[in-house]
């Protein structure tokens, strides 16, 4: 069985919840985003209709290329387990916010969740207004495929969906962006673009979850997509070795009445197995302390052992939830880690209103990790839009489990910037 990841991303309001809702469920929406409700975990998502967590949600297809969610649904709900049993083929979707105030949240998704590509979503009605274009230049940023879904394409008029298709043909292929838009109208489409011949290509596909315009169009891609590049650096599968000492980022935490503290994350190296002994941490003092793994999850499913490159939830014994914070990793003795309060980076500077000078503090993204940094020292006098440097940064708060090559993001406010760790300190 393979495994994908999706990120789903775009502004607020542009159909992912509704979207995701209708792939998963089988289910048309209703056109006031019934679909969607199946998927929010919070009261407040619901009542207010946006996502503003890390949602996840899975497609599954048989090896006929058959959807394996719509047989194995029963009351409106579906059962993960059946579906990894019956399935070849299953895809995650990390439905993230796209609301502004919550873009920290978003920027986690896509760097500790290692998504193998970007669905990025844009209302026909509305175009590329609000955070798309963040979305999208971040997603760039880290080099990961992209493709477009346009939604509400049954609620748009005429023109001002051309034009609004005009648009996004238009950012990308701007400079900036530098990519060839491709319109998928029907199935020979869905073929020539499901292998990304080249990052360079962009499939667009323009749908309506109420009348269900393109959706098998969209169904038939996802079944077909494969990421054809492994060795660019979007791809998560290159940063993952089997044969390297077990290392687990954690990505969130939970307290689960009757089983105790549970953590969840992405296996980076090695094998992670039930009973076996890791090192958790950094704590506030940078400390790491040995716990044992009481079960493992994965898709909801209860296994022996979790390998590189996959994501499961671990319960852990005679470990407080007070003592677990997102960012914090599980690691191999054999690793004998070591937690750091600085680090040197290069670093690219997206945008910048002004100039960017030493005692700057900006919000670290590397991984799991999200934490404020102050910038001590950098090898230009100052930094503006488009200048590259190398940059020394100090965390605020507590000291992180960094890797030399790791891609960091920092922003604040306007400000966004990416880079690579090159020396621990």
């Amino acid at each position: 069985m393979t495994f994908w990841k999706i990120a789903v991303v775009g502004n607020v309001d542009a159909g992912k919840s509704t979207l995701l809702g209708v792939l998963t469920h089988g289910d048309l929406d209703n056109g006031r985003g019934h679909s969607r409700q199946k998927l929010f975990r919070h009261k407040h998502e619901i009542e207010s209709g946006r996502t503003s967590s890390v949602g996840n949600d899975i497609l599954g297809f048989d090896s006929k290329g058959n959807i394996v969610n719509q047989m194995e649904a029963h009351n409106g709900h579906i059962d993960w387990k059946r579906i990894c049993q019956n399935s070849a083929k299953v895809i995650t979707f990390i439905d993230l916010a796209g609301h502004e105030k919550y873009l920290k949240t978003t920027i986690f998704g896509m760097t500790g969740h290692y998504p193998d590509f970007v669905m990025l979503m844009i209302g026909a009605n509305a175009g590329i207004v609000g955070m798309t274009k963040e979305h999208l230049g971040l997603a760039l940023a880290l080099n990961m495929p992209v493709f477009v879904v346009l939604t509400k394409t049954d609620m748009c008029p005429a023109n001002v969906l051309a034009d609004n298709v005009k648009l996004v043909a238009k950012v990308l292929k701007s400079a900036g962006c530098r990519k060839i838009p491709i319109f998928v109208n029907s199935n020979e489409d869905v073929v020539k673009v499901s292998d990304f011949v080249s990052q360079r290509t962009c499939p667009i596909f323009q749908v309506s979850n109420v009348t269900g315009q393109n959706i098998d169009l969209l169904k038939s891609f996802l079944n077909l997509l494969t990421p054809s590049i492994p060795s660019v650096s979007c791809s998560r599968r290159e940063h993952f070795d089997i044969e390297k000492p077990a290392e687990l980022l954690i990505d969130d935490y939970y307290q689960v009445p009757g089983v105790g503290t549970v953590v969840s994350g992405t296996c980076i190296n090695g094998i992670m197995k039930v009973g076996d002994t890791f090192l958790l941490g950094p704590d506030r003092s940078g400390n790491f302390n040995p716990v044992n793994i009481r079960s493992i999850h994965r898709k909801r499913m209860p296994v022996e052992k979790v390998s590189a490159g996959q994501s499961a939830s671990m319960a852990l014994k005679k470990v407080r939830k007070n003592d677990v914070r997102k960012g914090m990793v599980l690691v191999s003795p054999a690793i004998q880690p070591k937690s750091y309060w600085e680090f040197n980076a290069n670093v690219l500077i997206l945008h910048h209103p002004t100039t960017i000078k030493p005692k700057y503090q900006a919000m670290i993204h590397c991984g799991s990790v999200r934490q404020t940094a102050t910038l001590l020292e950098m090898s230009l006098e100052c930094l503006r839009t488009g200048d590259r440097a190398l940059v020394r940064f100090r965390f605020t708060k507590q000291p992180e489990f960094l890797r030399c090559g790791q891609k960091i993001v920092f922003r604040e406010g306007r400000t966004k910037a990416i880079g690579s760790i090159s020396e621990l300190l």
